[in-house]
């Protein structure tokens, strides 16, 4: 009997798909195992594989919408007669690899498959010709409700500009953090690192080679960083918590996830218990992160959950700003570049080299005396990172 090839659930909250590549064509041979396509998900392309041999067909479309649980192709064993059978597909394309010139407004058919919306959100965009897809939704857990379809603008552009439709990813962003910024409070310092950068040149003069004679590792500021963080956490574990309706979640272990720029967007991968880590271990598995979030080849478990989380736009020559916090953390550093400037010290001007933290904290899971302390306690392990080798 031929068998299904369903679009899985790899996300908790994720109800529909993309298939982004099929690696296969109708009618091929496949093997039990074989990587059939990739799917997109808001925060990478996952390659999902085939749960039985035999040949392919019925193949889904690319770049479409479709909701979890759907058949997007059919294996057939040896022997058997493949029938033509209709799998997922939608009216309306969820993503748009070019961009596209306005001439005129836009004006999409409302395709509401897999978004959250009130069904009179619903009616009303039918009425004004709208596409659920192209608005952001204010209700609970980002839902569309009718404020939202009647504050929305449909965008006239002259013909010298262009617009680039929004990815799953791009959109998700928007939805999340506009929700969180409404419970955000700040709180800020400024922290000396001669000490850390003096140990940290140190560490890695003695890095170990490996067999071609390069260094294993070599730490970066932001290897300290996510340490100390963590270890701040473990100090003040009222911070090290999540808000939920029914309660605060404390967290036993400093999962840090750490912001990484990609192109259109960022994802946040998640070093878990980074307070048990060594200096080494962080550096080595935050740069693996890095690149395969740069790939955007992370799986679910690489990014899902984490307390806290750092945004270090130093490097970009920034010293300082404030970061959104992504849900359903608690709390983002935002880390500005090291500035060297002249400190008071016994009354008399030292050069010091100094960086600029800003910690956003949400205010229904962290008080701002907490916020204050965790800010305390980082700061403290960045000035004095032997402490970090205990």
């Amino acid at each position: 009997m031929a068998v299904e090839v369903i679009l899985p659930k790899v996300d908790m909250d994720m109800t529909t798909g993309i298939i982004s590549k099929w690696h296969v064509k109708n009618g091929d041979a496949v093997l039990k195992g074989a990587v059939l396509f990739e799917m997109e998900t808001d925060k990478s392309a996952i390659e999902i594989e085939a749960p039985a041999a035999g040949t392919i067909h019925n193949l889904a479309e690319t770049g479409i919408t479709i909701e979890i649980g759907k058949a997007v192709a059919m294996i057939y064993a040896a022997g058997e007669v493949v029938q033509e059978i209709k799998t997922a597909a939608s009216s309306a394309p969820a993503k748009i690899e070019t961009p596209i010139e306005l001439a005129k407004p836009i004006a999409l058919m409302a395709n509401g498959t897999g978004l959250r919306a009130t069904p009179l959100a619903r009616r009303l965009a039918r009425q004004k010709n709208l596409s659920l897809s192209t608005l952001t939704g204010s209700g609970p857990r980002g839902r569309i409700v009718a404020a939202d379809v009647e504050s929305h603008q449909i965008i006239t552009a002259p013909s010298n500009t262009t617009l680039i439709p929004l990815d799953a990813m791009r959109r998700t962003i928007a939805q999340r953090l506009t929700l969180s910024k409404q419970t955000h409070f700040y709180v800020s310092s400024s922290c000396d690192l001669t000490q850390l950068l003096e140990i940290r040149e140190r560490i890695n003069a003695r890095a170990p080679n490996d067999a071609d004679g390069n260094s294993q590792w070599k730490l970066s500021i932001n290897d300290f960083i996510i340490k100390a963080l963590a270890l701040a956490l473990q100090q003040v574990p009222t911070a090290n918590v999540t808000y939920t309706d029914a309660g605060l979640l404390q967290h036993r272990t400093s999962d840090v996830g750490v912001a990484v720029s990609v192109e259109g967007g960022l994802f946040t991968p998640v070093l878990r218990s980074a307070e048990s880590k060594s200096l080494s271990q962080i550096s080595i598995e935050m740069k693996d992160l890095a690149i395969r979030a740069r790939a955007r080849k992370l799986q679910p478990a690489d990014y899902q959950g984490g307390t806290t989380a750092i945004s270090n736009l130093g490097m970009y020559g920034v010293e300082q700003f404030t970061a959104i916090i992504n849900p359903p953390q608690a709390t983002i550093l935002a880390v500005g570049a090291a500035i060297e400037q002249f400190v008071p010290i016994n009354k008399l001007p030292v050069a010091k080299i100094v960086m600029k933290c800003t910690l956003s904290c949400d205010h229904r899971a962290v008080d701002g005396a907490v916020g204050a302390e965790l800010l305390q306690a980082f700061r403290r392990f960045i000035e004095e990172p032997a402490l970090m080798l205990v």
